[in-house]
């Protein structure tokens, strides 16, 4: 049978395509990689061929396109099951911090660019934006408290919730954002995961600069 095919961005800067292309490793299921550099010539049109919605990621199986990396996760989870927690009260947990990922913490993704590559970055402070790190913090150190004895990620085995925050991981990292305790361990072993340091090595071979994410120089 011929292979689901994800389309990204570029490696060093999407975080979105992060997110799907960690749960799809992490499934275990085989895959072909497209890669689109954003904002280069033509970009959207060859997306385009792929999602209507002109964005990465994009999972194409079957003749079948899936995209928004939420709508990623469900669809490889109902193939993998165990990218979810198998317990009830955990993967409701898991969902409910996934969803909150996705759709909030703008201040995070504005002020904080991902660009997994620097580091030394330094940008401004604002309450909006240390809300967003602060709430992120303690929903690390709540999960790890209530769900996370087995293992080192939020709900013990590494999930599609710690796919949705490891961008804010690499995040941390590049913008040197200092966690307390049970956070900071949790970055180092989601640092440490052989799939993230993967996509971590190819994101430093890249040689597309785009200015729109190179803040705090």
């Amino acid at each position: 049978m011929k292979k689901p095919l994800l389309v990204i961005g570029n490696k060093n800067y999407s975080s979105w395509s992060l997110r799907a292309w960690l749960v799809l490793t992490e499934s275990g299921i085989d895959f072909d990689e497209l890669r689109i550099p954003l904002y280069s010539q033509g970009f959207r049109d060859a997306i385009r061929q792929h999602n209507p919605a002109g964005k990465v990621p994009v999972i194409v199986d079957g003749g079948v396109a899936i995209w928004d990396t939420l709508a990623i996760a469900e669809y490889l989870a109902e193939l993998v099951p165990t990218l979810w927690p198998s317990d009830a009260a955990a993967r409701a947990r898991a969902r409910s911090i996934a969803a909150e990922m996705h759709s909030g913490f703008p201040a995070l993704r504005e002020r904080m660019p991902m660009n997994c590559r620097a580091r030394g970055r330094s940008v401004p402070s604002s309450e909006e934006l240390s809300a967003d790190i602060e709430r992120i913090q303690q929903i690390w150190e709540t999960t790890r408290a209530g769900f996370g004895s087995e293992g080192p990620f939020l709900f013990g085995p590494f999930t599609i919730a710690d796919a949705f925050f490891a961008p804010v991981v690499c995040r941390f990292v590049t913008y040197g954002v200092a966690c307390p305790g049970e956070a900071a361990s949790y970055m180092e072993a989601v640092l440490a995961r052989p799939s993230l340091q993967a996509w971590l090595e190819a994101g430093k071979a890249e040689t597309e600069v785009i200015d729109l994410y190179e803040v705090g120089r």
